[in-house]
């Protein structure tokens, strides 16, 4: 199904885009979240009408993406966790303790825009990366310390 995009979805397009889709995918998360519109002579004219409201918007997320990771960029992310004598912690580090370690600090983060590139099992520093808007994309740093 050929859709119009009617904001900024990363991996599928940018706002104004005429992509290709799978039926289901438009039907249940596009169209129901209002990111898309049906590719037909209506509603291309009432794109064009709704064009500016959407880039108003998309700018504004760019915008919160940018403070968000100058937010970020100016705490220490540090971890404290049981771990045995070779370094190795008694489980891992997950998406969601992250997510809910930039919580307490005030700042709010989506599971698909934190991407651990390698499982945290051990002291140590590691990377992870975020990724809150499309082209916006940074690596920092997360230290695990022996508790």
């Amino acid at each position: 199904m050929k859709v119009i995009l009617t904001t900024n979805i990363k991996k599928l397009g940018k706002i104004g885009d005429l992509v290709n889709v799978k039926d289901g995918f438009a039907r249940n998360f596009l169209f129901p979240n209002n990111m898309a519109l049906r590719n037909n002579k209506k509603n291309l004219s009432h794109y064009e009408n709704i064009k500016d409201e959407m880039l108003k918007k998309e700018d504004e997320k760019l915008q919160d993406a940018n403070k968000l990771m100058k937010e970020i960029s100016k705490i220490k992310i540090e971890f404290k966790k049981e771990a045995d004598d070779k370094d190795q912690l008694y489980g891992s580090i997950s998406k969601k303790e992250i997510i809910d370690y930039f919580s307490n600090n005030n700042i709010k983060i989506r599971s698909d825009d934190l991407i651990i590139k390698q499982p945290i099992k051990s002291i140590g520093i590691h990377e992870i990366e975020i990724n809150p808007y499309m082209d916006i994309k940074d690596t920092f740093k997360l230290t695990v310390n022996k508790n």
